[in-house]
């Protein structure tokens, strides 16, 4: 197919940003992160060339959870991204950018993330999440490309009109009468009512100042806000994402009610929970659902949905998680590395699943996908994208339908990391009414407008 692309150069770089303020990953806090950038450069089947960018921050206490160094875990992924580079530089298979993606995880990071491991006790293993989240910077490049050089937004060819195959084709033979004659396409927003403005969900870390008496006098005086209500008051927040420990329901409890009030208090419509993967017993869940329910009924209502609050490792950890979400919508979000782990959890008892792009735009759309025709609930989360790694990622949201807008807290963590993007995107890098907004993104790829922005 004329459209089709391949690979013809690819090249990464690394940039270091610190937050304003820490951010609690389960029992670590984040002060620091690596932003990692690639580019690829493409050609299709008519000889135009085009160079495509993604971006991902190497969110190490996230993607790694572990008792080894964050110096030597965010080296490691840093260098496993330096062999993704070599990988995809050699990576001649034609096609549209899903079908490559796709290929390339089956082919090749599956291998790559074996030999990364080989010889290593379970200590020093590479988590297969931190291999997702180093190869989809390139995975996103690769999206971008394919719409830059065949001059059309991305979102707009997931069809037959630029794909080869259709969904069969990535799933496995018990879904065909699912998915023949399916494309994405048919399974996303209809193409005139994407919307470009979607409601921001507010994160409040477990480390997040809500009333001056939380203040240490150690907070940042940049200009920003540090107190909640300040934040609410300024971003015209409607939503807020609230951090618990998983280990402590005394703690947990107290903080849901305190953020809950503050929430009636200010109009915020919704609240989520999310418990970090550290809960191994859904009674721990259930009890705080039930108890709020009874004592503060009116904050119970506000919460629309429970995250991830079980380990990763779905295969390792067998939870029957019916109970809660008989309670309330409980979403994976680290347990979904791609399409068979969400439907291993929704025969579980998991009703929805939080995408994020930092795992493969190609995985995210197969998982979306099977989730959308399984019946299950959709949301996007946030990895605290700052840079480019906020475009698709909002991108992503605006056009699978999530069950309410779109996590965005990279304005919270470290707003000056973004300010040259701002300034072509200001609606994607602040907040406004409690909403961001899509309305200045170009017209292919993702929209970038990079020769505006500037490299870096």
């Amino acid at each position: 197919m004329k459209k089709d692309i391949r690979i013809i150069d690819a090249n990464l770089y690394f940039k270091e940003i610190e937050t304003r303020v820490p951010l609690k990953f389960g029992p670590e806090v984040t002060t620091r992160v690596t932003c990692a950038r690639a580019a690829l450069t493409v050609c299709n089947g008519e000889g135009k060339t085009a160079t495509g960018w993604g971006e991902t921050p190497l969110s190490v206490t996230w993607v790694w959870p572990s008792g080894l160094t964050y110096e030597e875990r965010n080296n490691r992924l840093k260098e496993f991204c330096r062999r993704l580079l070599t990988l995809w530089r050699n990576y001649e298979v034609p096609g549209h950018a899903m079908e490559i993606g796709h290929q390339f995880i089956r082919d090749r990071l599956l291998t790559a993330w074996e030999a990364e491991n080989e010889g290593r006790d379970e200590a020093h293993q590479m988590p297969y999440l931190a291999a997702l989240v180093c190869n989809s910077l390139f995975d996103l490049a690769l999206h971008d490309a394919y719409g830059v050089c065949n001059e059309v937004a991305t979102f707009n060819t997931y069809n037959s009109a630029y794909m080869n195959h259709d969904l069969t084709w990535y799933y496995t033979p018990e879904y065909r009468e699912i998915f023949t004659g399916k494309y994405p396409e048919d399974f996303l927003v209809d193409r005139a009512k994407v919307p470009t403005e979607l409601v921001a969900w507010h994160l409040v870390g477990a480390k997040d100042a809500l009333e001056e008496e939380d203040l240490t006098g150690e907070e940042p005086q940049d200009g920003y806000p540090v107190l909640l209500r300040d934040w609410i008051a300024q971003d015209g927040l409607r939503c807020l994402k609230v951090k618990l420990t998983g280990l402590d329901p005394v703690w947990d409890y107290r903080r849901l009610i305190r953020v809950g009030q503050i929430a009636l208090e200010t109009g915020v419509q919704y609240l989520s929970a999310d418990f970090n993967c550290m809960v191994q017993d859904p009674a721990y869940v259930c009890q705080m659902l039930d108890r709020l329910q009874k004592e503060h009924p009116e904050i119970f209502q506000l919460i629309l949905y429970v995250e991830q609050p079980f380990p990763y490792d779905l295969e390792k950890y067998p939870l029957d998680v019916r109970e809660v979400s008989r309670r309330k919508p409980l979403f994976m979000d680290e347990s979904a590395h791609d399409w068979q782990f969400v439907a291993l959890g929704l025969s579980r008892g998991w009703s929805g699943v939080a995408l994020k792009t930092c795992k493969t735009m190609t995985g995210a759309l197969l998982s979306f996908c099977w989730a959308k025709a399984h019946g299950m609930q959709i949301m996007v989360q946030d990895l605290t994208n700052p840079r480019l790694a906020q475009i698709p990622h909002v991108l992503l949201a605006a056009n699978v339908g999530t069950i309410m807008g779109v996590e965005t807290n990279g304005m919270q963590f470290y707003p000056e990391a973004s300010k040259k993007e701002q300034r072509i995107h200001p609606g994607l890098y602040t907040r406004r009414n409690g909403c961001v907004s899509l309305a200045t993104l170009g017209k292919t790829g993702f929209g970038y407008r990079l020769d505006e922005i500037g490299l870096d």
